[in-house]
């Protein structure tokens, strides 16, 4: 499930540290939650749907795998980007 690109900007905007910043941690992390959901959705209707679950998972496991990046990188932004996304722990 793409991003629309307005849905994409206004996540970039939301979470850019910088005016011209599309790659920090924290905007992929923001943007792999979105699209996250909107399959979490998709296959609560589509149980059999075996391909866009394995798509999921990896798209869970990017996820986690910048969040201890960040979490190395800097504490202080780990714990915002939790918060803000609303994210477990």
């Amino acid at each position: 499930m793409p991003l629309s690109i307005n849905e994409k900007k206004k996540i970039i905007g939301q979470f850019a540290t910088t005016k011209t910043d599309t790659g920090s941690p924290e905007v992929q992390i923001a943007l792999l939650t979105q699209r996250i959901k909107k399959l979490t959705e998709h296959l609560k209707t589509h149980t059999h749907d075996v391909h866009s679950r394995r798509g999921l998972l990896s798209m869970v496991s990017k996820r986690r795998r910048l969040l201890n990046y960040l979490s190395k990188k800097s504490q202080k932004r780990h714990k915002e980007i939790i918060n803000k996304l609303e994210l477990g722990k």
